[in-house]
This record gives structure tokens, C-alpha cells and sequence, in this order.
């Protein structure tokens, strides 16, 4: 069985056609990542995750975002290359606007919004029993990292990014752990992600300090395919796509060896339907009239767990937490699916910022979401 697997593997290795680095997409520069970011299957092999009957967004009351200083929402999406927002409230459209462009049919990447996507099948995962709860330790679905650093940090603690394994996130360092985490020499059977994963020393005690790390994230998603025996895309899907009517296909990307996807970015849909899953966790994770996500999930995963270092913010599990009781998906290059329970709302933007991250496109960023609310504060429903 070894020398068969030893030879699928080759095989494999031999028949696929190479495509660019994953992490060539952090120092594209401006025409490419405007391009790219709405083809992402062009550049990555991917997976895809099937739709259902469409479930219906229709046409609210319209609302305009209230700058304080000014402001229009034309300039604001020019200026940040913005490629479409979406505000939806009681399950109405009151904005919809496109950039760069892009339209209604246009499938945008998410980044790091994915990692929400997978929080979300931990919680499916759950009550379906595949994973069994969230203080097993990692190594139980994933018995590769038994060596290393991982080998006492918890499934909680990965949600958390509480693992205290070392990782440098540093987007424009081509050296860094999040430019870097899908090389390697392969080992058959296991994915190239693990390997290197597996090789991180330990720097901080499990459970005490939270360092962001999209490898965790990846690590998530291995976690929940081997748990439920399906990919990602599949179990989204299985889940969440199609019972709860998704408009379009959506993708997932994947290791084009190993077939491994990437659970801490990767994900490309519609604003559309970014916007039908904000509106499917506003709803309490029922699809379809069926409770998807274990009981007392939503409430957990978006809540703080990790301070952050951020006064009224914090980390759940995969989530950016408000005090208010918002919470975010948020991924590089100006990406953001906000909800917003207790105003019943929820706020997308795809964009392609020159920069990955950067302070001053975070806070016009979350300037927009603050002009949103003040228009829906004040124009009512």
C-alpha cells in the first residue's frame, strides 16, 4: 500500500500542471491584483462549491452611507479600489454598488473572510458529531503534528489562534511564515501544509497569547475534512450553499498536488452571496428550516475569546469580535463581511487595495461601516 501511494503520488505530481505560487498574490502588483482577484481559478487549481435554488434579496429601502467629512460613496470606492458593497438589512438589499469593473455576477476573492468560512464548519462539524468538541486535542484528527509544537494545543485553542507555536504574518516579507507555508519537500499522504507546520517551535505557553496566523486557519480546515470526510467546498455546500440558496457557485481554492484547500483563504463568490451568508448567521444558522451549526455556536464563535490589544475589539473563533456585538470577517486587500445583530444588518466590501494591510485603509474602512450605520440609524428601515 505504501509503494502504491509512493507512486499515486508521483503521478500526480508528474500530471499536474504547476500554477503560480499561493503566495505570489501578496506582491502582485495593482493591474494584477485587479485582474486576478476576480479570475483566482485562473491562477490556483480550486474546488468547487455548488449552489441551490436562489434564495431571494429583495430591493429594500435605498440608503447612502454619511460621511462625516464629506465624503461620497463614489469617491471613497475610488480612492480605495473598491470593487463592490453591499448593505443589506432584514434581509433587504439597501445598497448595492460595483467598481472596478465588476458586477452582480462577478466571483471576488475573499482572503481571510474564508477563515469565518470555516469557523462556521467547525460549528456544522459539531453537531454532526464529526468533530467531537473543542478541547480534543489537534492531534486526534491530525496525528502528523504528534511531534511538534502542536501536539498539546487544542482545537479551541487553534480557533482561537491561541496555539503559542511561533508564526510571523508579515504580508510583505517574501521570508515570513504566511509567504512561505506552502513550501517545502512533499511527503505522500501528508499535506504540504502540515510538513511545514509540524517544524514550528513553540514560543509561548498553549493557551496564553494570541498571535494571528493564517497556517492555523489551514490547519482548521484539514482538520474539518478529515473530521467529516469531505472538502471544504463539499461540506459548504452540503451545509450552507445550496440549503440555504446561494445564487451562484462559489470556489474554493486548493493545493494542486495534494489537493489540500485552504481554509484560511480562498474562498470567491458574489457579493451577493457574501452577503446571504451574513444574512444566514443573522438568521441563527438555519437553512432550509434545519439548525446547521451546533447549538450555542454563533453565540460562542463571535464573541471575545483573545484580547487583542485593541480597546472594544477582540478574536472568536475565526471572527473579529465588537463589544457592541458586531462582528467581522475581514481579509487582506480591503476585504469585509460585517454583522451587525442588533441592528439587523450586514455590510460587504470586495476591494484591491495597493496594500495588503495598512492602518490608514483599515480606518477608512471602518469609517465606511460607521457612515453605513449612521445612514441606518437615522433614515430608518
Amino acid at each position: 500500500m505504501k509503494v502504491l501511494a509512493s507512486l499515486t503520488f508521483l503521478l500526480l505530481a508528474a500530471c499536474t500542471t504547476p500554477h503560480a505560487r499561493r503566495t505570489d498574490v501578496l506582491f502582485w502588483n495593482q493591474p494584477q491584483r485587479e485582474a486576478a482577484f476576480r479570475a483566482m481559478e485562473t491562477h490556483y487549481a480550486s474546488n468547487v462549491v455548488h449552489h441551490g435554488k436562489a434564495r431571494p434579496l429583495p430591493a429594500g429601502a435605498p440608503v447612502l452611507p454619511r460621511f462625516t467629512d464629506g465624503t461620497t460613496l463614489d469617491t471613497y470606492m475610488a480612492a480605495h479600489h473598491v470593487a463592490g458593497v453591499m448593505v443589506v438589512q432584514d434581509g433587504h438589499i439597501r445598497l448595492e454598488r460595483y467598481g472596478l469593473g465588476a458586477g452582480p455576477a462577478t466571483r471576488w476573492t475573499s482572503f481571510s473572510v474564508a477563515k469565518s468560512f470555516t469557523s462556521t464548519l467547525v460549528g456544522a462539524a459539531l453537531r454532526d458529531g464529526a468533530i467531537h468538541g473543542l478541547d480534543d486535542k489537534v492531534t486526534r484528527y491530525i496525528p502528523e503534528l504528534a511531534a511538534g509544537a502542536y501536539r498539546d494545543v487544542t482545537v479551541r485553542q487553534l480557533l482561537e489562534m491561541t496555539s503559542g507555536v511561533r508564526w510571523n504574518e508579515d504580508y510583505a516579507d517574501p521570508r515570513s511564515d504566511v509567504a512561505m507555508m506552502y513550501e517545502g519537500v512533499r511527503q505522500p499522504g501528508v499535506p504540504l501544509l502540515v510538513t511545514y507546520m509540524s517544524r514550528l517551535p513553540r514560543e509561548f505557553p498553549a493557551g496564553k497569547q494570541w498571535v494571528y496566523k493564517t497556517g492555523e486557519t489551514d490547519l482548521v480546515g484539514i482538520l474539518v475534512t478529515r473530521a467529516t470526510g469531505k472538502s471544504l467546498a463539499a461540506y459548504l455546500s452540503e451545509k450552507i450553499w445550496m440549503p440555504y440558496g446561494m445564487a451562484s457557485d462559489a470556489l474554493w481554492l486548493k493545493d494542486e498536488v495534494d489537493g489540500t484547500e485552504a481554509g484560511g483563504s480562498g474562498v470567491s463568490a458574489t457579493l451577493a452571496d457574501y452577503a446571504r451568508l451574513g444574512q444566514f448567521l443573522l438568521d441563527g444558522g438555519i437553512a432550509n428550516g434545519t439548525s446547521v451549526l451546533a447549538e450555542g455556536w454563533l453565540a460562542d464563535a463571535t464573541r471575545k475569546h483573545s484580547d487583542i490589544g485593541i480597546p472594544g475589539r477582540g478574536y472568536g473563533y475565526q471572527w473579529w469580535s465588537y463589544d457592541d456585538g458586531s462582528f467581522e470577517g475581514i481579509g487582506i486587500f480591503g476585504q469585509l463581511l460585517h454583522v451587525d445583530p442588533r441592528r439587523h444588518l450586514v455590510i460587504v466590501q470586495l476591494a484591491a487595495w495597493p496594500v495588503a494591510t495598512s492602518e490608514a485603509q483599515a480606518k477608512a474602512r471602518a469609517e465606511f461601516v460607521q457612515a453605513v450605520n449612521r445612514a441606518v440609524d437615522t433614515q430608518g428601515r
